[in-house]
């Protein structure tokens, strides 16, 4: 109807959530308004301090505060002109964030057009996230599917956002809360944020109704006594609380710093802790061969999801915290992600419980368990006869941080090594189509697919494929430097000690990891049946028309960057000839100051005079060079 009728089209449709074509790739955006972090409280104490300094600020106590939960997910910015959507973008580094509109504008909770009152212009700041509903139902279909579960609603919620295909954002059931007005053109007169809020709600924008205004500080302390209390009860996930000064005129006089305004502040909720019955202490065998043990524990809900395995990391580690089988142990999620054993609770040790010891043979492979002289790590001596390790060498192998062989995963690799069709990553790219046919639930299409991308996957850079190797210590920074050096794996492991030494940043352990490596025959032939199978071993161009561009740069980054990860900002430097060290001195060039950056860091910058830039700075210096970045 609307095709035949386009007058008829509504914004509201929902015919206009349906996502665009694929992105190549998300396109800059600079706020209009700066989106700034905030500080952080870890204790009520903290928070007294702070609602002091306002105090002596304000030359009197703030005549409110507004209290909001603190969503874990990802900070948005949402732009509407004359009531229509017309723009989403990540905060990125504050000043720059990423086109994200044609995702964004999948997600149901984000009204397309505002009720009667909308202003000529507004853009609003807000958190998207994954109700842990569809968190769930999302792990249960990976579950199914014989993937790996998602690690936690935010990490999840933020790569749902950063999707090529608008249409994978739009299934993944994500949501949004407006916690901020960015600015407005033509809007009603606001005295306050907790009136201006009230105004985005009657417009039909998502506002949380567990927000509440606090007339002084007891009752900003009472809320965040609730929060913490409750912080379970709701269908997503909160690490905290935000207090705003509610007056927005106390707002303009406190201002703000460099980094963040003065007049909010977001307490961070301490992780939370449970006790529970230790069942088991059993290993596991990694890629590396590495034996960990860990903890199979009595089921219990601790930092929003029930936890039933924790590491202990190692035997020396499990020994230190005098952890045994039948304790009772206090869990927590470190980072409210990783789930770890804190201690036992020795008043509740059973009688007759023993220390645990390392066994002496690998539960998968009958093979030796040794620990290397000096080192605290136990490796198993089965190689790849170790089914462990070999499932989990060949899913690294494969995975988006290794050659990226999409339809590869835990499931597929199972299915593979169960039939014998696969021993080593070699196998992988001499695959025959008809073996993996006779699967059930495997036809013509997905079949097709998964051949296509491992053939796609034969011409990847070297670097990816030495990544991939997994060697201990080479991770893809070292891999892309060591390439570029040397310019293929067989010239890699046949260089002499002292030319390997000689590249910046790799170190005698670096070289004893490739050394010891390559000594071992079995390795030796992976390399030969590469090969064979048409994988590139060697690239042709080892030097990019940049390499030099940052020659005698050294770069400190310091803080999260939106559009890099911390490897990732490494290789772009590294990749254009400069250097990325991990403190500050009189060598520095300049630091990069992404959100949440240390504060010693900044300090001794500011100290030894080094320039400190964001984000964007930081992405015209990868473009042109440090003449031309001006902090």
């Amino acid at each position: 109807l609307e095709t035949d009728h386009p007058e008829l089209v509504q914004p509201d449709s929902p015919t206009q959530r349906v996502g665009g074509p694929a992105l190549d790739a998300f396109s800059a955006v600079t706020h209009r308004e700066r989106m700034f972090s905030l500080d952080n409280a870890e204790s009520h104490e903290d928070i007294a301090a702070w609602e002091a300094r306002l105090e002596r600020m304000l030359e009197r106590p703030p005549a409110s505060y507004s209290c909001e939960l603190k969503i874990d997910g990802l900070a948005v910015s949402i732009t509407y002109e004359n009531g229509r959507f017309v723009q989403a973008a990540t905060r990125g580094d504050g000043l720059v964030g990423e086109d994200v509109t044609a995702n964004v504008r999948t997600i149901k909770s984000v009204p397309l057009a505002l009720g009667e009152g909308a202003p000529e212009l507004m853009e609003v700041r807000g958190e998207i996230y994954m109700p842990v509903s569809a968190f769930d139902e999302l792990n249960r279909k990976q579950a199914e599917a014989g993937e790996r579960p998602y690690i936690n609603p935010r990490n999840t919620a933020a790569g749902s956002v950063r999707q090529k295909d608008p249409a994978v954002t739009a299934g993944r059931n994500l949501s949004v809360w407006v916690y901020q007005l960015g600015f407005i053109t033509g809007g009603p007169p606001l005295e306050s944020h907790w009136e201006t809020m009230e105004y985005l709600g009657s417009l039909g924008l998502k506002v949380n109704p567990a927000s509440a205004r606090a007339a002084d500080a007891a009752a900003v302390h009472a809320y965040l006594e609730r929060a913490e209390k409750d912080r379970h009860a709701n269908d997503y996930e909160i690490d905290g609380v935000v207090i705003k000064v509610d007056s927005l005129d106390d707002q303009a006089i406190l201002g703000f710093t460099a980094k963040s305004p003065r007049w909010a502040m977001a307490y961070k909720f301490p992780p939370e802790e449970k006790t529970t019955l230790l069942e088991d202490i059993r290993i596991n065998v990694g890629r590396t061969g590495v034996a960990t043990p860990y903890a199979v524990l009595d089921p219990v809900f601790v930092g929003g999801v029930t936890v039933t395995n924790a590491t202990l990391h190692n035997e020396g580690e499990l020994q230190r915290k005098d952890v045994r089988v039948g304790d009772t142990v206090i869990v927590r999620r470190a980072g409210d992600v990783i789930p770890e054993v804190v201690g036992p609770v020795l008043s509740k040790r059973p009688r007759g419980a023993k220390v645990w010891k390392l066994p002496k043979t690998c539960p998968f492979s009958g093979h030796p368990i040794v620990t290397p002289e000096g080192e605290a790590r136990a490796i198993c001596t089965g190689g790849f006869d170790c089914p462990s390790r070999l499932r989990e060498y060949l899913f690294h192998f494969a995975s988006r941080g290794g050659m990226d062989i999409e339809g590869l995963g835990y499931r597929t690799v199972d299915m593979l090594m169960s039939e014998g069709v696969i021993r080593t990553p070699a196998d992988i790219f001499t695959l025959d189509r008809d073996d993996v046919l006779r699967f059930e639930g495997w036809g013509e299409v997905s079949v097709t697919n998964l051949m296509n991308a491992i053939e796609g996957a034969k011409d990847r850079p070297t670097g990816r494929l030495l990544t991939a190797l997994g060697l201990p210590l080479v991770g893809g920074t070292v891999a892309r430097t060591l390439i570029r050096r040397f310019g293929g794996l067989r010239e890699l492991f046949t260089a002499s000690e002292e030319d390997l030494a000689s590249v910046d940043g790799i170190g005698p352990e670096i070289v004893r990891s490739m050394q010891e490596w390559w000594d071992d025959p079995i390795n030796r032939r992976l390399i030969d049946d590469l090969e064979a199978a048409g994988v590139r071993i060697r690239d042709e161009v080892t030097v990019t028309e940049t390499s030099d561009l940052l020659a005698g740069v050294a770069v400190v980054v310091t803080g999260s960057l939106d559009g890099f990860t911390r490897d990732g900002a490494k290789a772009a430097v590294e990749d254009r000839g400069g250097k990325v060290t991990g403190s500050v001195s009189s060598k520095t060039s300049l630091v990069v100051a992404g959100e949440s950056p240390g504060a010693a860091k900044i300090t001794k910058a500011q100290d030894l005079g080094v320039p400190i830039v964001d984000e964007a700075a930081f992405q015209v210096l990868l473009a042109e060079g440090l003449d031309a970045v001006n902090p």
